[in-house]
């Protein structure tokens, strides 16, 4: 029988009137994968940044090796065997894999940077990672990057490892080497939790779920007894279809023609080579690629926010019938011809909201050019502030809460929200769900759709591809700013599409 790695009696944690965590009780055993589950907002990242010494907990006990441990700082956690891998990686980039892995250590005498190597690689094949200990981070891939996450807490001796989010960005192929390198590590008798929002991937890879609701433990099921439904019906509270309703193409018209495009970076260095493809009105099309593989930069060409060095890009004006090149238009010329781009970078206030400003005025961000007096009108925004509240349940006071006080999924939901409201004719969403739970990922879903029935052209850029195979109706693949291919959605293959991101060279057909 094995025995517990480490067990959480009570935990509560409180930040001003807000409960994030209330007597969570949770057992992880060695040699275990557990999985742990919630919406946005449900306690799961503040549950784990109690175990590994962000946060200290107001109340209750943490055991570990079944004794009770007190965790103050990361270096406690550290000095408990307690290794987290946060989503966005914290690694220099000047430094090698093996710099890196022991950056921050203390040893007597001087460092041995050879004795380093030899040991990262020693820990690489005794759990199957694939890094080359010499190389310099800048060089690396996001899942190189990652690896050489892993390697820092093993190689200081973690038996507990907390993953946050480890497939976001990986490739189906990465995602299948990364499962395999965890369930070494759990026939090694580590204790692996895994934090994610993608359901196949838990039923795949974990042994037991655990499940949290509005910071509440709701309780732990074996992987073997789970399905989607049972488990997304505990996150919730209720019954959700978890099936995207994709209704054929309305129309073979053309609303967009990307024709030979190419981009440069600041620096010079091309990011777009030659891209060409076309959106329909009322279609869905997906852009899949690795993270950096020119998504960003083609959509924001689209929008005139990125200064193409050559090609066209041609709207057809549903109002006129014409048809109009958009490089020759500024980003507001394009905006006010019903093209939106809703991107959703990583710093969600750092791009498109402003984090001071009420959910009111932010939505004044869009219309405050139209005004015909010297004083604001504030009755339309409010009640499409109100509407965006209610359609997408933002968890919030009010539409005059300011919009840094949201958690991040709530300013997603606003983010996304206000451009769908504008009717536009080309919607560009990029990343809409990111780190989004499951019921506001369906929300958003439907919301799309709604688009592509009302015969928007929808261009929809996405990491997950069980996602985009389910919602889109093709898929346009890029891989190094290149495209790769354009499969139908409905009969394409997730590992073909794998293979397409990582594909050197370009030259689609449809």
């Amino acid at each position: 029988m094995a025995s517990p790695a480490i067990e959480l009696k009570n935990i509560t944690k409180v930040f001003g009137s807000i409960v994030a965590n209330k007597d969570v009780n949770l057992t992880v055993y060695k040699g275990e994968i557990l999985a742990l589950l919630g919406e946005n907002g449900s306690g799961k990242t503040t549950l784990m940044n109690m175990i590994s010494g962000i946060y200290f907990p107001d109340a209750g006990q943490i055991y570990i090796d079944g004794q009770e441990v007190v965790i103050r700082s990361p270096k406690d956690a550290f000095d408990h065997r307690i290794g987290m891998i946060h989503q966005h990686f914290k690694l220099v980039d000047r430094f090698t894999a093996a710099e890196n892995i022991v950056l921050g250590l203390q040893e007597k005498g001087k460092f041995n940077i050879k004795d380093v190597e030899k040991k990262v690689a020693e820990i690489s094949a005794k759990y199957g990672f694939e890094i080359d200990p010499t190389k310099k981070i800048y060089e690396m891939s996001v899942s190189e990057k990652q690896t050489v996450e892993i390697i820092k807490v093993l190689y200081r001796g973690a038996n507990i490892l907390i993953l946050d989010e480890p497939t976001a960005v990986l490739t189906p192929q990465e995602t299948e080497k990364l499962f395999a390198v965890i369930r070494n590590m759990r026939e090694d008798d580590k204790a692996i939790i895994i934090i994610t929002h993608k359901l196949h991937e838990v039923l795949s890879i974990s042994d037991k779920v655990a499940v949290l609701r509005k910071g509440h433990y709701i309780g732990t099921v074996e992987t073997a007894n789970a399905t989607e439904s049972i488990l997304t019906e505990m996150m919730v509270g209720k019954k959700i279809s978890l099936n995207i309703e994709r209704s054929a193409p309305k129309s073979e018209e053309d609303r967009l023609r990307v024709e030979h495009i190419d981009c440069m970076n600041r620096d010079g260095v091309q990011i777009l080579k030659d891209i060409s493809f076309s959106v329909r009105a009322g279609e869905i099309l997906g852009i899949a690629g690795i993270a950096g593989g020119g998504q960003r930069e083609l959509l924001e060409s689209i929008a005139g926010l990125q200064k193409l060095h050559s090609g066209k890009i041609l709207y057809h004006n549903p109002q006129t019938g014409a048809e109009e090149n958009l490089r020759d238009k500024t980003p507001t010329q394009i905006r006010e011809l019903g093209v939106r781009l809703s991107f959703v970078p990583e710093d969600r206030l750092g791009m498109g909201l402003v984090g001071n400003m009420d959910i009111i005025d932010n939505m004044m961000l869009r219309s405050y050019r139209k005004g015909k007096t010297v004083f604001l009108e504030r009755k339309k925004p409010r009640s499409l502030a109100e509407k965006i509240i209610k359609d997408l349940e933002v968890v919030t006071p009010g539409a005059t809460t300011p919009v840094r006080r949201l958690s991040g999924g709530n300013v997603q939901k606003v983010l996304v929200g206000r451009e769908i409201s504008s009717s536009p004719s080309v919607l560009m969403v990029a990343y809409p769900v990111r780190g989004l739970d499951i019921n506001s990922s369906y929300m958003i879903y439907n919301l799309l759709n709604e688009q592509k029935e009302n015969g928007a052209a929808v261009i929809f850029v996405g990491e997950d591809l069980d996602v985009l195979i389910e919602l889109c109706d093709r898929i346009l693949v890029l891989s190094s700013g290149r495209v790769t291919g354009i499969v139908d959605g409905r009969t394409a293959d997730k590992n073909e599409i794998g293979l397409l991101m990582t594909k050197a060279e370009g030259g689609a057909a449809e």
